[in-house]
Parts: structure tokens; sequence; C-alpha cells
């Protein structure tokens, strides 16, 4: 990488990061980018999910106090984001690489339709959103689709967390943001840790998106509740329709 690629991947790490912690899909800013430079999509994935694993604990850490009394929530739903996101990745790493190019595309569009559909989205889960005890059945399930997911690829993860989440229990939404964060660090981690172990990672570019991510997670729990939602949206649609654009054409 040139020194300005360089300096445009941190970046890109940077408004993941931040991205993440407010509402998720970060992967749609750095995804695009490591592309940009030159890496394969597989490679890039793979290099992504593990520079974003700081972020996630950046983030995580952040939002310590909206955390505060969900422990045995934690308990109860990270085992099924861990197992989801193991799942996710092994499947990446098993799976041809035609296979990811060739889903990638609709996973993109996908997110997107999410994205652009958000405060519909958002709507909609205040509409139905319990009163009462937790939906506790069908949860775990949920939550570990969402970290096979996650750890398949994972644009928008947050975002199909934060629905989940947000219709099942009946807390503030705050507090369910900081699970969120949880929920989608602990599927990056295992990912990475994987990816670490056994994938091919660009390091360098791995490295620098964690530098970025971290700042990014910090600036979001801290600032992040205050900048636009039509404006993030714009920037992570404008983003993905280019790393959309790179996968067909390139």
């Amino acid at each position: 990488m040139t020194l300005l690629e360089a300096l445009a991947v941190t970046l890109a790490g940077v408004a993941a990061g931040t991205i993440n912690v407010v509402v998720g899909s970060g992967t749609l800013i750095t995804f695009p980018a490591l592309l940009a430079v030159g890496y394969s999509p597989v490679v890039a994935n793979v290099t992504n999910s593990l520079g974003l694993v700081p972020g996630s604990v950046a983030g995580s850490i952040g939002y310590r106090r909206e955390l505060a009394g969900q422990r045995r929530r934690m308990t109860r739903l990270l085992p099924a984001s861990l197992v989801g996101g193991t799942t996710g990745a092994l499947l990446l790493l098993v799976l041809p690489d035609d296979t990811f190019r060739s889903i990638v595309p609709v996973f993109i569009v996908a997110a997107l339709v999410v994205i652009v559909l958000q405060p519909q989205v958002s709507q909609w889960v205040a509409r139905h959103r319990p009163h009462g005890a937790e939906h506790t059945r069908l949860v775990p399930v949920l939550v570990f689709l969402s970290g096979l997911y996650g750890g398949y690829f994972g644009a928008a993860q947050g975002i199909l967390l934060m629905a989940i989440l947000g219709t099942a229990i009946p807390d503030d939404l705050q507090r369910l943001n900081a699970l969120k964060n949880v929920l989608a660090g602990a599927v990056n981690l295992i990912a990475g840790l994987i990816f670490a172990a056994i994938a091919d990672v660009a390091w360098g570019p791995a490295a620098l998106i964690a530098l970025g991510s971290t700042l990014g997670g910090v600036l979001g729990a801290r600032y992040g509740r205050r900048l636009s939602p039509g404006a993030l949206r714009a920037v992570i649609v404008a983003v993905g329709v280019f790393a959309l654009v790179r996968l067909i054409v390139g």
C-alpha cells in the first residue's frame, strides 16, 4: 500500500468503528476500502473482521454504564453469538472463494435495503416492543442466526440485532444498543481469532483498521449519538453501492 492508501484505510476504520457503535454496518465502509486498494473479496472480508474487533471492544467499554444490570442477558445470549460467529467464519473458509464472490453482492444489496429502510424498521420495532416479560425462547436462535451472518460477512449485523433485541426485550433502546455492541463484538472476536489462526490475513491493513476502529469506537460511544442518522445512512449507502459496483465490475 502507498501512504495515501494506508491513510484511507485508517480513516475508513475510524468511520466504521464510529458507525458500528451507533447503528452497525461499518463493514460497508472498510470492506470497500480494502477492495479499492487491491485485495480480493475473501482476504478483504477476513482482514476487515479482524481489524474491527478493537473498535467493538472500545465501543462496549464506552457503553459500560448502559450495560449495568445486563449480565444475565449477556450470559444467555453471548453463547449464541459465539456459536453463530464460529459457524459463519468456518463456512467462509470451507466454501469456495467463488461462492463468497457470488453471494456477497446479494448480502450487500440486502444490507443496503435494511439501511435505507431503517427508519421504518425502527418504527416497526417501537410498535411491537414488549411491555412485560422478555421473549426468551426465540431470541437466542435469532441471535445465533445473526451471528452466523456476521461471521460470514457482517454488514448491517448491528441493525439486525437491534431489530431482534428491540422487539423481544422491554428495555431502553440505548441499553439494548450497548448489548448489541457486545454481541456483535463477540461475533467479530471469535471470527477474527479463527481467521488469525488459519486464514490469509493482510496484517498491515488489519492493524490500520484496528487502530482506526478503536478511535472510532471511542468517538462513537462519546459523540456518535449526536450524528444525523440520515447523513450516516447516506454515507453508508454510497459506499455500499461503490462496493457493489466494484465486485460486479472487478
